[in-house]
């Protein structure tokens, strides 16, 4: 779930974020990681095995070559958008990393809720992802100091 635009004060953050994407038993985790633009994304090899990082999406295109087990390598995101990510070596590994120019997104949990937080008051349109598929937005008004509640789903 995510703000299809962004509210007033949304790019003041003090230090650069940072976040994991490990290779853990012939698998990215987690399979979608979503991020703010300036993030370094971290891909540790937890695997005994070689692997390799790489993608070619317009937003994020790198190739961190192969390595071995215990080592990592890393990406700074600076541009928005979807940025799948393959191992050329093992060719059902795939995950995407959702790169935002601002902090109002938020990952479901196991029953499907989220909870996107510190949005001042105002109506914004609220969007769902899932595997490439995204819902049409979704309008919700936010009022001052108060919460509002959406239900969304993806056709």
């Amino acid at each position: 779930m995510y703000l299809e635009a962004a509210p007033r004060g949304a790019f003041e953050q003090a230090d650069p974020p940072r976040a994991v994407m490990n290779q853990r038993n012939e698998t990215f985790v987690p399979h979608v990681l979503a991020i703010m633009i300036g993030t370094t994304v971290e891909f540790p090899n937890s695997d005994r095995i070689y692997h390799n990082v790489f993608s070619l999406s317009k937003p994020g295109t790198f190739d961190l070559g192969r390595y071995a087990a215990g080592r990592s390598k890393s990406v700074r995101f600076d541009r928005p958008g979807i940025v799948r990510v393959f191992c050329e070596i093992h060719s059902h590994m795939s995950a995407f990393i959702l790169v935002f120019g601002h902090p109002f997104f938020a990952m479901t949990d196991a029953e499907g809720a989220y909870r996107l937080t510190n949005i001042p008051a105002g109506t914004y349109n609220v969007i769902a992802w899932n595997e490439g598929v995204s819902s049409d937005p979704a309008p919700a008004t936010v009022p001052s100091g108060g919460t509002a509640e959406l239900d969304i789903s993806i056709r």
